[in-house]
């Protein structure tokens, strides 16, 4: 990997950790090279991963958490570009796609933020070059550091938010029990 900002050492890990990439490819270059650091750096910690890409920045926070309640993913890594054009949707798109992402980690997931908030295209490139900044292998970090430390912490928990009371599931205007007439 090449020289990057943060300063932990590498996540290691007992037994193994899959994660879920999730990316918004709207600019296919950025997003490739973000994938690539990303996909370095999970597997260079012994771990593995699957790539699902959706739209748009506004979408990974929703499909993480599908993925979360579908799936058995340890970790996340949510990964796209957004580049401030001329109206103020850039900063919709930054602040509720992020804040999507916090909720959901404030709920327990383990999600490595990969979301480059940039001026122009040449910030992004440098941010998502494996060979630069490195960005997508920071958030890929970020993710296997969340998800030893849940490990090390006692696992998976209930969670704080909304949650169902059982695993029961009902289809809306099915009824629970049946009424006796």
């Amino acid at each position: 990997m090449a020289e990057h900002e943060y300063t932990l050492p590498r996540a290691e890990f007992d037994k193994p950790v899959k994660v879920l990439i999730v990316v918004a490819p709207f600019y296919r270059d950025i997003a490739d090279n973000l994938i690539k650091g990303a996909c370095a750096e999970i597997e260079a910690a012994g771990g593995s991963y699957e790539i699902a890409e959706v739209p748009g920045a506004l979408e990974l926070p929703t499909a993480i958490g599908i993925a979360e309640r579908m799936s058995n993913f340890d970790g996340y890594v949510a990964l796209g570009c957004v580049i401030r054009g001329e109206t103020t949707h850039y900063e919709t798109v930054c602040n509720d796609s992020s804040r999507g992402l916090t909720l959901l980690g404030l709920q327990g997931l383990c999600i490595g933020n990969g979301i480059l908030t940039v001026e122009n295209r040449a910030q992004a490139e440098v941010r998502a070059d494996p060979e630069a900044m490195n960005k997508g292998a920071g958030a890929a970090a970020a993710a296997l550091h969340l998800v030893a430390l849940a490990r090390k912490w006692g696992g998976p928990r209930k969670g704080v938010g909304f949650k169902p009371a059982t695993e029961e599931i009902r289809l809306a205007g099915d009824a629970k029990d049946t009424p006796k007439v």
